[in-house]
């Protein structure tokens, strides 16, 4: 059975790096679906990958409006299995996993038909293909979680710096969950760039939170030698403290 594992929180909390780790880590146990679900699509970046800016989500379901709104689309043939045929030609494929990214809306500031479609690819794309993972990056927020694009989610990874506005907001999605039409297993707390102990004030917030503390990542001098470099972060040495730490939270996990 698929698991899926999201990875959400505020922006520049580190949930791109995370997430490749998480992938590159659960694709050696088996076959993973990587999804990146944030319109800025770096993810591919951090994996090692190069992507088009045409083989996105958002860009196939475009071209594909566009060609229908121009009458240069084929009626014969059914929208849906289109889409998906253009997806599959979409995907980046590696060893051990596969990446799908999201990219840009079709219209401005619009992201429903896009995301409603990837939900679909998703279920799709399991069935098919059975992969035993599914690790989504996603947007800042609760987005794709909250429209029940990420299908039902198995682990829900927030992150946060360890900052009181980080935490804030972290709290703020772990109350959202209640609202959401998703299913929600695990939820965890990921505090990332730790140096040394938590502040008493940052440990009060998550004990008030009633937020679960899954894994505390320190800084990582590798991490920064590999971004100076332009180098993906699945380049991390194995005896990195970042890597180890996310190997351990996998383990916990039960992943």
């Amino acid at each position: 059975m698929t698991k899926t594992i999201a990875i959400a929180g505020k922006g520049g909390t580190g949930k791109t790096s995370i997430a490749a780790l998480i992938v590159k880590l659960l694709s050696q146990k088996g076959l993973v679906l990587a999804v990146d679900a944030d319109p800025s699509t770096n993810l591919n970046q951090a994996l090692g990958l190069s992507l088009e800016d045409d083989k996105t989500v958002g860009r196939v379901r475009e071209k594909m409006t566009d060609d229908v709104s121009k009458g240069r689309f084929n009626p014969t043939i059914a929208k849906q299995e289109y889409l998906f045929n253009k997806i599959m030609e979409s995907l980046v494929e590696s060893r051990g996993f596969d990446l799908l990214a999201m990219g840009r809306p079709e219209g401005p500031g619009c992201y429903c038909a896009s995301n409603e479609f990837l939900r679909v690819s998703l279920d799709k794309l399991v069935k098919d293909y059975k992969y035993q993972y599914i690790v989504m990056d996603c947007e800042a927020g609760m987005e794709h979680i909250s429209r029940q694009t990420t299908r039902d989610v198995d682990v829900l990874l927030i992150m946060s710096d360890p900052t009181m506005r980080g935490i804030t907001t972290a709290a703020r999605m772990k109350n959202l969950i209640g609202e959401l039409r998703s299913k929600i297993g695990n939820v965890g707390l990921i505090v990332n760039r730790v140096k040394g102990e938590l502040s008493l004030e940052i440990k009060k917030a998550i004990d008030e939170s009633d937020l679960q503390i899954i894994a505390l990542i320190p800084e990582d001098d590798n991490l920064e030698a590999l971004e100076l470099k332009g180098r993906p972060i699945i380049e991390l040495p194995d005896e990195s403290p970042l890597q180890l730490k996310v190997k351990e939270m996998i383990g916990g996990l039960g992943l």
